[in-house]
């Protein structure tokens, strides 16, 4: 994406029938374009940050009845002179509006322009501009509280705290080099060593919250695993109170993975239900067993479904060594419930729990009844899940691999440190570690190819 100094116009709300659309209108000519389609004050003559009643009109007609927000560079969202004319929500009128604005100068924006240039303009940095775009597509609780601590810069500040306290010492050494010939000594290795261990002890705590800030900003990933007719398919509808997976006594009736997302407790939940797990000869329903194993790979939670009848007999303990079996290491990474369902066939309705310390859910997703015991479990995961939303966390992959990049460089200085490694390689090393921290939030300069990747992915109108 190459940057643009002319002004450009866009639509900001959905481009469907509603009761408000609101066209924005971003550069210098901005007040001016506006100016010549709008039949009330003039507009070139008022006060920043104040709102104008009027009418688009295109010669002698009457377009809209609109209200016009202006605002005056440098204090908008752009940082340049800016216009958001607030419509009727017809799409016809909104795509009028729009010809009348190119007809008198604008360009057409592109997807995230509008960002790009607040972000060229200083008025936020790289990490913030990407949290809009986290803000807009934000579905729970969660994920809204992260997008907005970033958006506000909570995460940029670590970052830039880091990057400054390597500056520091990179400046030092680099004085010594200087000086090389006198034998001064600026930068004490002691200090510098005990600053990279802090520092990479930070870092490595960011890296390792990205598997939370993924969850957080595209929800959990739940696997509902079990034998077939185990009742898979009746808890997913249960949990989401509507029909979605097919029930039938049939053995194998789900030979692909069907999904949904439901909220609870202020977190997203991505239920997917998949093939029962069990020997057979059927190719399609092998391919939907593979699948579900691909599938549990994927989750960060399982929901391990086993007959209430079955629960005594080592039902439990058959999947999960098959689930061992297909996941090795991984398993360790996942938490699992165990679920035992159709507790309404029990004879005495008695539950057997298992002969060990792990806790079983009792249920009946038939009737539904345990089903808010199982709610309550999920809550408590995702107020677990959840409670790290305020801080700075990271949830976006390219400040990952930025993040494992500078560690990878810092390590090297460490290294360095413990071999009495000279000072123009710690230098070199340490700029390093600055750059990858430095291509986080932008304060260095990014290649135009990653903005045109970064701001592509947004809406046209932001």
């Amino acid at each position: 994406m190459i940057f643009r100094d002319d002004t450009i116009c866009a639509l900001s709300t959905p481009n469907a029938p509603s009761a408000i659309g609101v066209i924005r209108l971003s550069g210098a000519e901005a007040i001016a374009i506006a100016s010549k389609i709008f039949d009330g004050r003039d507009l070139k003559e008022q006060k920043a940050q104040t709102l104008h009643f009027g009418r688009i009109k295109d010669g002698e007609e009457i377009v809209d009845e609109v209200l016009i927000s202006l605002f005056k560079a440098p204090h908008s969202y752009t940082g340049e002179d800016l216009i958001e004319i607030s419509c009727h929500g017809s799409p016809f009128i909104l795509a009028r509006v729009i010809d009348l604005l190119v007809r008198e100068g604008a360009t057409p924006a592109r997807e995230g322009e509008f960002s790009m240039r607040a972000y060229m303009n200083g008025k936020m940095d790289l990490a913030q501009a990407e949290a809009v775009a986290d803000l807009i597509s934000a579905e729970s609780k969660a994920a809204h509280q992260m997008a907005m601590n970033q958006m506000r810069g909570g995460f940029s500040q670590k970052i830039k705290e880091l990057r400054e306290q390597l500056i520091h010492f990179a400046s030092m050494i680099e004085l010594e080099l200087d000086f090389g010939e006198e034998d001064v000594s600026f930068a004490d290795r002691d200090d510098l060593d005990g600053l990279v261990k802090a520092i990479l002890k930070m870092i490595r705590q960011l890296i390792e919250s990205y598997a939370d800030g993924r969850v957080i900003k595209e929800g959990i990933p739940v696997a509902i695993i079990g034998e077939p007719n185990v009742g898979k398919s009746t808890l997913l509808n249960a949990l989401l109170q509507e029909d979605k997976a097919i029930v039938s006594e049939i053995a194998g009736t789900t030979r692909d993975s069907i999904e949904d997302v439901m909220r609870i407790g202020g977190m997203s939940f991505r239920f997917i239900d998949t093939a029962g797990i069990r020997q057979t000869e059927d190719v399609v329903e092998n391919i939907g067993i593979k699948r579900s194993f691909e599938v549990a790979k994927k989750a960060s939670l399982i929901l391990l479904l086993v007959e209430a009848t079955e629960i005594a007999k080592s039902g439990v303990v058959k999947l999960q060594k098959q689930l061992e079996e297909e996941l090795g290491d991984s398993i360790a990474e996942k938490e699992i419930l165990v679920i035992a369902n159709k507790t309404d066939l029990l004879p005495d309705s008695r539950f057997q729990t298992l002969d060990s310390d792990q806790e079983v859910i009792p249920i009946s997703a038939l009737t539904e009844d345990g089903i808010a015991q199982l709610l309550s479990q999920l809550q408590k995961i995702a107020t677990e899940k959840g409670r790290h939303a305020n801080e700075g966390i990271v949830s976006n992959a390219r400040h990952h691999k930025a993040l494992v990049q500078a560690s990878e460089a810092l390590e090297r200085v460490e290294e360095g440190i413990a071999n009495n490694t000279t000072g123009d390689f710690l230098a070199m090393d340490i700029r390093q570690a600055q750059f990858f921290l430095g291509e986080i939030i932008g304060s260095i300069e990014v290649d135009r190819d990653i903005l045109g990747h970064i701001f592509s992915s947004f809406c046209i109108g932001k």
